[in-house]
């Protein structure tokens, strides 16, 4: 009796449509598959980009982006107009020649990324200052005067009158 339940729900599960967006995930990641194999690590869809976060206070935006394995040395940031660029590029570490160590995996990445953000208000391009600390960059950009936030005060007429 429970096989015949069992045979029952597959054969009702196979005349239930699955979801449309599991099908349209199932074919993305079947596209990517088969694109990403034939040009192996130099297409660019295989291109790391780090996360970045963009915040910003009163007196300054500050982006932080994660780019754990590399060094300051390895990093360029460079402000134009209002568009912040932070490229990199990491070397390939080569894998020492011991016969008594087999690789059965290597996944660290190395490769290079360029990542542009349009900034949101004027920043002074001459005192940007960037801090790498256990894998995280940090820049901090100072806003033009223009671009801060100014304090408006409101003058009441009722108030002005009863004096």
């Amino acid at each position: 009796m429970s096989a015949l339940t069992r045979s029952g729900a597959r054969s009702l599960r196979s005349l239930i449509p699955p979801h449309p967006f599991s099908l349209l995930s199932h074919e993305i990641d079947d596209l990517i598959n088969r694109f990403g194999e034939p040009w192996g690590e130099d297409w660019p869809m295989s291109e790391h980009v780090p996360s970045l976060d963009l915040s910003e206070s009163n007196g300054s935006l500050e982006a932080k982006l994660d780019v754990p394995g590399m060094s300051p040395d390895e990093i360029e940031i460079e402000v134009t107009g209002d568009t912040l660029t932070i490229s990199g590029k990491h070397e390939e570490e080569k894998m020492e020649e011991d016969k008594e160590k087999k690789y059965h995996r290597v996944e660290r990445r190395s490769g290079s990324f360029r990542r542009s953000v349009a900034l949101p208000c004027s920043v002074k391009e001459d005192a940007v200052a960037a801090e790498y600390q256990d894998g995280v960059l940090t820049i901090t950009l100072p806003k033009t005067e223009e671009s801060k936030s100014h304090r408006v005060a409101i003058n009441s007429k009722r108030a002005a009158k009863a004096k």
